[in-house]
């Protein structure tokens, strides 16, 4: 099984500088390069501090210069965002300043915030028909000569330029939840993303019964691959991980918040959460974080880690965003790395 790691800039409070964020952003990313991770994945949102990611293929660029081995991809490319000219172009581009390094995993979005602002009267719920459509599209830019005629983007015969770096086109993943996604994917011969968010090993499963649904009826396309992402923290003790989850649960409150687009947005940042309002989100509890997450000791995190690759997933992402500081991200980091991935090789 392949490990790679997810991360974003995610800021919460105004202290926080957002150059120091993103050198931050880029320790990390250098850390995971040199230590065996496959893959590096960052992601696309807009107006939200909480997850500074603007445009993933500048990150990809400037980390491309600054990593030797690492594959990196975008987790994720938001569909109804994107032109498919312009996302094809983008991609090639960013694939030829990787020396062909890049991945690219896609979704239809989740955030009402930014559907607002960036999706002209599209929600995130009916946005598949997006994802549906660009995801052959842009394949056939880079082929050449293709017209667009569709539901979303219609133009004249167009050939991306560049094209990409690899050949026929850099690996596409999607992101998948529901039966329907997944049998989209499979059926494009797109790899797969999944992710239980706070849900524990009851979605691991189910997500990957999803995905065997979807190979068993089609079987004529050769089996993509499957990668799962969890937030993951590891402790050298018991205080440690009882602090990880209580950060991973304030992570998780935030993120909840944000989903629901209720409260007072100011410059970016979302109105605080007070310790009583948080307390009472019993989903998001660090009680539930320490069950559901991948949050304990090196050897805890092992056997929890074995479950997924016996269900058959091809990676593991450590999602590192956690609302923890720098430091408990790094230390967590190279414990996993010195600690867990041995037991993997």
């Amino acid at each position: 099984m392949d490990f790679s790691l997810f991360i974003q800039m995610e800021r919460i409070d105004e202290e926080q500088s957002q150059k120091r964020l993103y050198d931050e952003f880029v320790d990390l990313c250098q850390i995971a390069d040199k230590s065996g991770f496959k893959t590096i994945w960052t992601g696309e949102h807009h107006g939200m501090n909480f997850t500074i990611a603007p445009n993933p293929f500048v990150n990809i660029a400037d980390l491309a210069n600054k990593t030797n081995n690492v594959r990196l991809g975008t987790g994720t490319i938001i569909a109804p965002f994107w032109h498919p000219i312009k996302l094809a172009e983008e991609a090639a581009m960013t694939d030829i300043i990787s020396d062909g390094r890049l991945e690219i995993g896609i979704a239809r979005g989740a955030y009402s915030f930014e559907y607002d602002r960036l999706a002209g009267g599209m929600d995130a719920f009916s946005a598949g028909s997006a994802l549906r459509e660009i995801v052959p599209a842009i394949k056939a830019l880079w082929k050449g000569d293709y017209t667009g005629d569709g539901e979303h983007w219609s133009f004249p015969k167009t050939t991306s330029s560049p094209k990409p770096l690899q050949s026929p086109n850099p690996p596409i993943w999607i992101a998948a939840r529901d039966q329907h996604s997944h049998d989209f994917a499979v059926e494009e011969g797109c790899n797969v993303q999944v992710t239980p968010l706070w849900l524990g090993d009851d979605e691991v499963s189910s997500l990957m019964d999803r995905f065997n649904n979807s190979c068993k009826k089609f079987k004529e396309i050769q089996r993509p691959k499957i990668m799962v992402l969890r937030h993951t923290f590891v402790g050298e003790s018991e205080e440690e991980v009882v602090q990880g989850s209580k950060d991973i649960s304030r992570f998780y409150c935030y993120f909840g918040a944000w989903f629901k687009n209720e409260r007072p947005i100011e410059q970016g940042l979302i109105e605080k959460l007070t310790e009583e309002e948080m307390s009472k989100l019993e989903m998001y509890s660090p009680e539930k974080m320490r069950k559901n997450s991948i949050i304990g000791t090196a050897d805890e995190v092992i056997q929890r880690i074995k479950f997924c690759e016996d269900l058959g997933y091809d990676e593991y992402s450590y999602w590192i965003d956690s609302s923890m500081s720098f430091e408990k991200k790094k230390k967590s980091l190279e414990l996993f790395i010195e600690k867990v991935m041995p037991e993997f090789t």
